[in-house]
């Protein structure tokens, strides 16, 4: 299964980091808050993600270009697509923009927020 992760916001709220980089970019200790999320999702076996980037997409799609380059075990399992959803799409414009790339049953997260939810409680 597929994790559709939203990534292209404009991050507002929190405009003096968000100013440079993505809210889902900003880092926690030397890496973003979606390799973090990644990480977590990897532990319950996601390995594909789809990400629906749009406000300063080319800092998701540099940042994946040089980590596939020194990738480790398991970052290099992953499948990434960084797909521009659009900086001002909804949530729901950017799932319609992203229909092509996900069959059937898919997971759906935010690309600003962790957690430590069981997620094969879910299945």
């Amino acid at each position: 299964m597929k994790l559709v992760i939203l990534a292209g916001g404009l991050g507002t709220r929190i405009s003096e980091e968000t100013d440079l980089v993505p809210k889902p970019m900003i880092l926690i200790g030397d890496k973003p808050i979606l390799w973090h999320i990644m990480k977590y999702y990897s532990k319950f076996n996601f390995s594909e993600f789809v990400i629906c980037a749009g406000y300063k997409a080319q800092v998701i799609k540099k940042f994946f270009k040089h980590l596939k380059k020194k990738s480790n075990k398991l970052e290099s399992s992953w499948k990434v697509q960084i797909i521009n959803t659009g900086k001002k799409s909804n949530t729901g414009e950017r799932l319609r923009r992203i229909k092509k790339y996900v069959n059937g049953s898919f997971c759906l997260t935010y690309g600003d927020g962790l957690s430590n939810v069981d997620i094969n409680k879910f299945s």
